[in-house]
């Protein structure tokens, strides 16, 4: 299902995927199966999105960043692909930001460029994320750090 209302330029989306209003996907973007893009959502050309993943609204996902099968990503997450931005100047490439199988990223939290999210990881609403988190352990704060490691 793609609503109406929303722009999906790419052709790579999987069986079973929700898409809905006020959504922006990019030509070169790779959605899997069973994933639900709710609304006022944007998605880059160089992303892939797996199987059963939810994007709640308002997370943009930039060129670089990738989701593993069964990761959420809660409201307004913010990802940022780009380490020193300035206004008009462009890297070559973008540091891949990586959330592995079954991850959760709260509302409001903060990913900074290049991080990876280990398999089963819990990030805290609102916490900034600036640095790689490990598999099945819970982070949060600012900068976020682990207060409880998780059973697999």
């Amino acid at each position: 299902m793609i609503h109406p209302l929303s722009d999906v330029q790419t052709q790579a989306i999987g069986e079973g995927t929700r898409i809905w209003q006020y959504v922006v996907i990019l030509a070169g973007a790779t959605i899997g199966s069973d994933t639900n893009i709710c609304s006022h959502c944007l998605i880059e050309n160089d992303v892939t999105v797996g199987n059963r993943v939810t994007v709640k609204s308002g997370v943009q996902l930039w060129d670089g960043i990738t989701l593993e099968d069964d990761v959420f990503v809660g409201p307004n997450a913010t990802f940022s692909n780009d380490p020193f931005p300035r206004s008009r100047q462009y890297p070559e490439s973008f540091p891949r930001t990586l959330v592995q199988r079954g991850a959760s990223i709260g509302a409001n939290a903060t990913i900074l460029p290049g991080i990876i999210i280990g398999e089963g990881a819990m990030v805290g609403a609102g916490s900034v994320v600036t640095r790689d988190v490990p598999p099945y352990t819970v982070v949060v704060g600012n900068p976020a750090r682990v207060i409880r490691t998780l059973n697999p």
